[in-house]
């Protein structure tokens, strides 16, 4: 497909993800306020909110983990709520908590995901073995997951999440706890997947430094959407020179759960 005809095949496809008018709330506390955004098809979409800005609860209202009674969840339109198996079957996640069992090799791992998205064990071989490959541990196949690094582990999951084909990924703080150069691999990983594989991703973080200026960004803060364009626009409309002052000068001005 030349660049053209992938243009127009993403402008006429729904976004990958449409998050609409969501809110949700734990009792009297309000996690998520109207929040609206979407993610395109084959874009690198970054959820920037510091700890508490409720990326978190919005991660787990998008995989269907949480029920919102206000709003709507679609991937690729389709209804989470209405339509989960459709919508889920398009998704891959990593969690920000370790999932991996780590009693069980790589392949092991793998193998068990396959199974619960139906796959059989010799279906998913080489599409699990193509997967580990990308991620730089073909030689770890067959080594349990505890004797991996953590930035290693983080690349299992990663491979993990595409084994059935997903077209829409979302990660949340993915890099959590991982080392500068571990942290940097990551990022290029799950970047080339936007490049060469065209899926979207939703990439939730609270550090400034993995937003590049092309990137589109949503900003988060105390459950409310302050900004969501090209990191750069964003950049432009606040009137400073980096992501990293955009976000101060926007959470900063934002009213706080008593004024508000």
């Amino acid at each position: 497909m030349n660049v053209r005809a992938l243009v127009n095949t993403m402008e006429a496809a729904p976004p990958a993800l449409a998050v609409e008018g969501v809110s949700h709330a734990y009792g009297p506390r309000k996690a998520l306020d109207d929040v609206s955004f979407t993610v395109g098809p084959a874009t690198f979409t970054v959820l920037l909110g510091l700890n508490g800005a409720g990326k978190s609860t919005l991660f787990s209202i998008i995989t269907h983990l949480y029920a919102s009674k206000v709003g709507a969840v679609r991937i690729f339109g389709h209804d989470v709520a209405r339509d989960s198996g459709a919508a889920l079957a398009e998704l891959g996640v990593v969690f920000q908590p370790r999932t991996l069992d780590p009693d069980l090799t790589v392949e092991q791992n793998m193998f068990y995901m396959a199974a619960l998205h139906g796959v059989g064990r010799g279906q998913a071989r080489p599409r699990l073995r193509e997967l580990i490959a990308r991620v730089g541990l073909a030689d770890r196949l067959h080594e349990r997951i505890r004797y991996l690094s953590g930035g290693q582990s983080r690349r299992v999951e990663i491979a993990r999440s595409l084994l059935h084909g997903p077209r829409l990924i979302l990660l949340d703080e993915p890099t959590a706890g991982l080392d500068v150069k571990a942290r940097a691999d990551i990022l290029k990983l799950v970047r080339g997947l936007v490049a060469e594989d065209h899926v979207g991703v939703l990439w939730t973080t609270h550090l400034v430094d993995e937003v590049k200026p092309d990137d589109s960004v949503v900003i988060l803060h105390k459950g409310r959407v302050l900004a969501s364009d090209q990191a750069s626009a964003v950049i432009e409309a606040c009137g400073v020179r980096s992501i990293g002052d955009a976000f101060a000068k926007l959470t900063h001005g934002a009213p706080d759960e008593e004024t508000a």
